[in-house]
């Protein structure tokens, strides 16, 4: 910054202005002309009117950026958010479509499964009792050879029993009765 003595001019203002100017001064830690060459400066860089207080051009500024903030908003919608969006809705659809597909179709084929498990289960259930059964009625190898053995046995001693003096007729009710003692094994 150049030095008080490269100046020639002088400037003229009211005492009050000079109160004013010493009171900015002070505030911010400078002389009345380095204050003064300092806001010179700066209406001459941001070329502003000192006149206007309200600061229409800064606000002119800030409107035409913030207009120009939303046409680049609005084109990126247009771009970007609505085609997005677009594709969001459609994706959101087709997972409901397999989500319904899922409960209609393979719900009801897991639930058609577990029944025919179920009835699998209750036939073959049904399936070992009748074998239990069987196996109850029916007797082992060994044990029918035991009563077969017996009734032959019983058969040849009342056979032997019978003397030249026996009827036929009791002979054919012996026989008569060892068959059906043989057919109830």
């Amino acid at each position: 910054m150049s030095t008080r003595d490269n100046y020639k001019k002088t400037l003229r203002f009211s005492d009050e202005t000079d109160e004013k100017l010493g009171k900015l001064a002070d505030k911010c830690g400078l002389s009345k002309f380095q204050f003064f060459n300092l806001m010179v400066e700066y209406f001459h860089r941001t070329k502003k009117d000192p006149r206007d207080v309200n600061d229409e051009m800064l606000k002119s500024t800030l409107l035409k950026n913030h207009d120009t903030y939303i046409r680049f908003i609005r084109a990126q919608e247009e771009k970007i958010l609505i085609p997005v969006k677009t594709e969001i809705d459609r994706m959101i659809q087709s997972q409901l479509k397999i989500i319904d597909f899922f409960n209609t179709r393979v719900l009801k084929a897991n639930t058609d499964q577990a029944d025919r498990q179920e009835q699998f289960s209750q036939k073959l259930r049904e399936t070992v009792q009748l074998l239990k059964l069987i196996v109850e009625k029916t007797d082992t190898k060994e044990n029918l050879k035991v009563k077969f053995l017996y009734i032959l046995n019983t058969y040849i001693k009342t056979r032997e029993a019978f003397g030249f003096t026996s009827s036929a007729k009791d002979k054919d009710d012996l026989i008569q009765l060892t068959r059906q003692q043989i057919a109830k094994l």
